[in-house]
């Protein structure tokens, strides 16, 4: 059994800004020479998040409004007043969705939906460098 793992970054506006990733986990797959496994996408930081979707213009629209209805930024958070920083929305955001996803290796093959794709999601309340681990398990 191999582990490989690979490391992409990229600059995101916040504010639920969403990121088709898929293609860094083909590209991850594709250098590490391993066919049958697990891909595991990890961003570092507790304000963005990685899940899947059809990564449409009317779904992405749908996402961001979804988060504004549940976590709304509006709102006075705990966090908020603890450090100032006005990001505690981002937060919680982020902690709903989660920081990661595995997703299994077929045949050097990505087995996701035909119209599914790994996105990232950066809640906080500005632009920032995001890094996202990609560890690939197998043979």
């Amino acid at each position: 059994m191999a582990v490989f793992t690979y490391e992409v970054s990229l600059n995101t506006k916040g504010f639920c800004d969403i990121h088709d990733i898929t293609p860094d986990l083909a590209r991850a797959v594709e250098i590490s020479g391993i066919s049958n496994g697990l891909v595991c996408a990890f961003v570092n930081g507790s304000t963005a998040g990685i899940t899947t979707c059809e990564y449409e213009p009317g779904l992405i629209k749908d996402l961001k409004e979804l988060f504004e209805r549940l976590v709304p930024r509006d709102k006075p958070y705990h966090h908020d007043q603890a450090w100032g920083d006005g990001n505690g929305f981002s937060h919680v955001r982020a902690s709903l969705l989660g920081p990661g996803i595995t997703v299994p290796l077929k045949d050097g093959r990505l087995m996701l939906g035909v119209w599914q794709q790994v996105i990232l999601i950066d809640f906080d309340n500005r632009p920032r460098r995001r890094n996202v681990v990609i560890q690939i398990v197998g043979g």
